[in-house]
């Protein structure tokens, strides 16, 4: 590593940071401590299979949580590069910089306005149609909030070290429960029991494509969806009906690109390991694509499942620019009841 992209590393966590000591305790207790246990073994550069000291961790985050406290006022900082300085959400003008070095920066407006940015070494980049995808390895710069997978604007970020954290906190939550279900059979279809490490290793290479499909989804479904829809997502205010907006909006991403490339491929691993990620609003509001996939799982049928898909393509088109129709000012309808997908 270069002393100009140690300087930089240095500035962008600093930015992570300060977006951290505005919005990380606005998570819930539990998705609080998950995420900061995970945050404290990236930064510690423990191995995925080595579970953090308790003790440790609770020292780490008292001492994280007060470095926050003096971060919380002030600006983002700019971006040293070359000569000069760019701003930190001008992703573009950093890259032409970085990818010709082997490095790749994000920087993404996440859930309920947190600002997300993240350095990495560069894995791999491609292009998919009018989509520029970006695949970014080990990281040495990113906040508490590490999403596997983003799309920007006409721009995919794959995270490869995240996504793989990612599946190693899964695997351990689920090992804590062993509950039944689609996350039990994704693990049983790479060899889990048996193989640990090796299981979860092929799963974060072959399920990535997984990841891609839906931010590709996204993409289409922007582009469905248009003006209308950004101008309302734009003047949502409370959480709730930020994360209804969000639940829709990914459930036809899933519906336009995600499912139909599943289901044509006839990809068991690939349909249980969508359905370990189905959960919260999104399964309140298509409860017929659950029961789809319980028959797929159980009898092998994949026809239900591809009429739920059919189906839901229709609907969340007609649900989103129903939401998005609503005037300036209006409620939109927050009873999921009143939107599913029976």
């Amino acid at each position: 590593m270069t002393p100009a992209i140690e300087r930089l590393a240095k500035v962008v966590q600093a930015n992570c940071d300060r977006s951290d000591a505005r919005h990380a305790q606005e998570m819930t207790l539990c998705n609080y401590l998950l995420a900061m246990r995970e945050y404290c073994r990236w930064e510690s550069g423990l191995p995925l299979s080595t579970e953090p000291d308790r003790a440790h961790v609770r020292e780490w985050i008292a001492c994280r949580e007060a470095r926050w406290r003096d971060l919380e006022d002030g600006a983002y900082e700019r971006l040293p590069l070359g000569r000069g300085t760019v701003g930190p959400f001008d992703t573009e003008a950093v890259n032409a910089t970085l990818v010709p070095l082997g490095w790749a920066y994000g920087a993404l407006q996440g859930p309920f306005g947190k600002p997300q940015f993240f350095l990495g070494c560069l894995a791999g980049q491609s292009r998919r149609g009018p989509v520029h995808v970006f695949e970014i390895g080990r990281e040495i710069a990113r906040d508490v909030l590490a999403a596997p997978a983003a799309l920007a604007g006409d721009t995919i970020f794959l995270r490869h070290d995240a996504f793989e954290r990612w599946l190693w906190s899964s695997a351990e939550a689920w090992g804590r429960g062993h509950e039944a279900g689609a996350m039990r059979a994704t693990l049983r279809a790479y060899g889990y029991e048996a193989d640990r490490t090796g299981a979860l290793a092929k799963l974060a290479r072959e399920q990535r494509e997984t990841l891609l499909l839906h931010e590709l989804g996204e993409h289409e479904a922007g582009l469905a969806l248009g003006p209308l829809w950004e101008a309302y997502f734009g003047r949502l205010e409370d959480r709730r009906g930020e994360s209804l907006a969000r639940a829709v909006r990914d459930l036809l991403a899933d519906c336009l690109v995600t499912l139909p490339a599943i289901v044509g491929k006839r990809s068991m691993p690939s349909a249980h390991f969508w359905f370990a990620t189905f959960g919260g609003l999104r399964r309140e509001l298509f409860p017929r694509l659950q029961s789809a996939y319980e028959t797929l799982r159980d009898e092998a049928d994949w026809a239900p499942l591809e009429a739920a898909v059919e189906a839901g393509r229709d609907h969340w088109n007609r649900v989103a620019l129903g939401l998005a129709r609503e005037p300036a000012g209006g409620t939109a309808p927050l009873d999921p009841a009143r939107l599913a997908l029976a």
